[in-house]
C-alpha cells in the first residue's frame, strides 16, 4: 500500500473519529462526473459523501453536449427524461460570410434502431446536466457540501484519512478526486498530468441574450474582424452560447458593457443579459495513473481535452459509471484486484478521446469545416473493453465480443419490459440464456449473496421456478446479440458484455465470476 501524507494532513493515531465520519467513500467535486459515481454508489446502499470547493453549483452552459452512451448511463440512472424534456437536437450551422450565411450540418441526424435508442447528441447545458444529477441526488437523500475542498490525505491499509478546508477530518475506505483539471487529489496524490497547456491558445465563452439573431442555427463567423465567432443558441431559454477566440496576447475587459460593445463590434448584434462568463484555455492532458492505492482520479480530473468534438463531459460521466460497480464489489468482498482494471479500461479510452477532440480542434484552428464534423466515434456507443484484464479472451457472439457494449433489444419480459434496457437498468448484473443448454445450467450456477446481485433470464422460452423469461417472438434480440448456439451471456452492471460462454458452462462460469465477485 502506498501513503501520501500532505502538509495539512495528521497521523492517524493523534485523530478521534466519530462513526457518523465513517463511510465508505469521499468523494471530491460535485460536477457531471462526482454526481454521477454518488449517485450510483447511493444505490449501492453504500455511504457517501460528496464536498465541492465552490460555494454552489456550476451556472454556465460550458460542455453542452450529452452523446448517446451518456444518454444510456442517464436511462439507467433514472434521469433521462428529465434530460430530454429540458434539452434538445443541435441545430445546423450557419455560417456568416458577410452578408451570405450558408447552412452546414455538423453531424448526422441518425434514426433511432433497436440496437440504439438515442442515436443523436443531445444539447443540453451543464448547469442543467448538473441540476439534474443534484436533484436526483437529493431525492436519494444526499446533500453536496458545497464551498468545502480536499485540502490532503493520508492513507493506510485500512483507509484513508482526509483534512477538508473546514478543519473537519474524515476517514473513509476510499477516496475519489473529481475535482477538475486543477485536481486537489491528483496534485497530493502526486500524479503527473501529462501533456501541454497552450497559454497563448484561449477562447471567451459567454451565456446571454442576442437580439434579433435567428434560433434555429448554430451561427459562427469563422473570420470577421480578424476573429472566430459562434453563438449557438441554448435550449428552453432566450440565451446563446458565444464563444470568441482571442488574440494570444489579448486581455478582454470581462465587464458585461464591453463585452456586449465588442460582440457588436464582431457580428453587428446586440448581446445583454450576461449570466456567465469565462476565459477558456484549451489544455490536452492525461493523467499517468487513475489509482494510488485507496485514491482515484476521474473526469478531467484525470484527463482534459479540448471543446472540440463534445467528448469531456461524456468521458468523466463514463469514468464513474464504470468505477462505480467495482468500488461497490470490492466493499462488499471481492478482491481489491478488480480496482486496478478502472485504469487499465478507461485510460486507454482517454487516450483516444484526447487524439480525436484535439484533431478535430486542430482543423477549427485552421478554419478548416472539417474540424466542424462529427462522426460515429463522437457518440462513444463503439467504446470496447476487449482484450482488457476484464475481458482477456476472444469469446464472441457473431455481432459481439467480450467487452462490447451491450446493446438494446426488443423483447418482452417480466413486469412489463419491453426492451432489454429495461431489464438492464439497475445496479445488478444480468444473464441471458439462450437455448435449452444454456436455460437447463441456470439453476446449477451460483452467485455470492454480497455485492451486486444477478438477475437471470431464459430468452425465447418457457421461465421455470425462480427463472424469469424474456419472449423474443420477433427473433430480433437474438439477431441483434449474434446467437447461433446455445449460449450464456453476462452483462456488467455498465452495460458492458462481461462474459460469452458456450460450454462448459458450470466451470466456465466460475472461472468468471471470480474476479468481480465477493469470495
Amino acid at each position: 500500500m502506498i501513503n501520501i501524507v500532505s502538509n495539512q494532513s495528521k497521523s492517524k493515531s493523534s485523530l478521534h473519529f466519530t462513526e457518523q465520519l465513517d463511510i465508505d467513500v469521499l468523494i471530491a467535486g460535485a460536477g457531471p462526473t462526482g454526481s454521477t459515481l454518488a449517485v450510483d454508489l447511493l444505490r449501492r446502499g453504500l455511504r457517501v459523501r460528496i464536498v465541492d470547493k465552490s460555494p454552489h453549483a456550476f451556472k454556465g452552459s460550458r460542455a453542452k453536449g450529452v452523446q448517446p452512451r451518456t444518454q444510456e448511463v442517464f436511462e439507467d440512472l433514472g434521469i433521462l427524461g428529465e434530460a430530454h424534456k429540458e434539452g434538445g437536437p443541435y441545430p445546423l450551422a450557419g455560417i456568416h460570410f458577410g452578408p451570405i450565411t450558408v447552412p452546414w450540418r455538423m453531424q448526422s441526424q441518425n434514426k433511432k434502431t433497436p440496437d440504439i435508442p438515442y442515436p443523436n447528441i443531445l444539447l443540453l447545458p451543464q448547469h442543467r446536466t448538473d441540476a439534474i444529477l443534484h436533484r436526483l441526488l437529493e431525492r436519494q437523500g444526499l446533500n453536496i457540501e458545497f464551498d468545502t475542498a480536499v485540502e490532503g490525505f493520508e492513507q493506510d491499509v485500512d483507509g484513508v484519512t482526509v483534512t477538508l478546508s473546514s478543519g473537519e477530518q474524515v476517514r473513509s475506505k476510499y477516496l475519489v478526486g473529481a475535482d477538475g483539471g486543477s485536481s486537489t487529489v491528483r496534485k497530493v496524490a502526486g500524479i503527473r498530468f501529462v501533456g501541454e497547456t497552450d497559454d497563448s491558445d484561449r477562447m471567451l465563452i459567454i451565456d446571454g441574450t442576442i437580439d434579433e439573431l435567428s434560433r434555429n442555427r448554430w451561427h459562427m463567423w469563422p473570420r470577421t474582424h480578424g476573429k472566430s465567432v459562434g453563438a449557438c443558441p441554448l435550449p428552453h431559454s432566450n440565451q446563446f452560447q458565444v464563444m470568441i477566440k482571442l488574440s494570444p496576447d489579448e486581455t478582454p475587459d470581462l465587464d458585461e458593457s464591453a463585452l456586449a460593445t465588442y460582440f457588436h463590434k464582431l457580428t453587428g448584434f446586440r448581446l445583454y443579459n450576461i449570466t456567465w462568463k469565462s476565459v477558456f484555455r484549451p489544455n490536452v492532458r492525461l493523467a499517468e495513473h487513475y489509482r494510488v492505492g485507496r485514491v482515484f482520479l476521474a473526469g478531467d480530473a484525470a484527463h482534459v481535452h479540448t471543446p472540440a468534438g463534445g467528448q469531456g463531459l461524456n468521458t468523466g460521466v463514463q469514468d464513474a459509471y464504470n468505477l462505480g460497480w467495482k468500488l461497490g464489489q470490492v466493499i462488499a468482498g471481492t478482491s481489491d484486484s478488480l480496482l486496478e482494471s478502472y485504469e487499465a479500461e478507461r485510460q486507454p479510452i482517454a487516450a483516444r478521446v484526447l487524439g480525436k477532440s484535439s484533431e478535430l480542434y486542430s482543423g477549427l484552428k485552421k478554419h478548416r469545416l472539417s474540424g466542424l464534423k462529427r462522426g460515429d466515434e463522437e457518440r462513444q456507443l463503439g467504446i470496447t473493453y476487449q482484450g482488457g484484464p476484464l475481458a482477456p479472451d476472444a469469446a464472441a457472439t457473431k455481432t459481439l465480443h467480450v467487452g462490447d457494449r451491450a446493446p438494446d433489444a426488443p423483447c418482452i419480459g417480466p413486469d412489463g419490459a419491453r426492451r432489454l434496457f429495461d431489464i438492464y437498468r439497475g445496479p445488478h448484473f444480468t444473464l441471458l440464456a439462450f437455448g435449452a443448454n444454456a436455460a437447463q445450467a441456470l439453476p446449477k450456477l451460483t452467485w455470492p449473496t454480497a455485492g451486486a446481485e444477478l438477475c437471470s433470464y431464459i430468452v425465447g422460452e418457457e421461465g421455470s421456478g425462480d427463472v424469469n423469461c424474456i419472449n423474443d417472438s420477433t427473433g430480433e434480440l437474438t439477431r441483434i446479440y449474434g446467437i447461433t448456439s446455445d449460449t450464456l451471456i453476462l452483462i456488467r452492471p455498465d452495460g458492458y458484455i462481461g462474459n460469452i460462454i458456450t460450454t462448459n458452462w458450470l466451470a466456465a462460469f466460475e472461472n468468471m465470476t471470480k474476479a468481480i465477485t465477493p469470495m
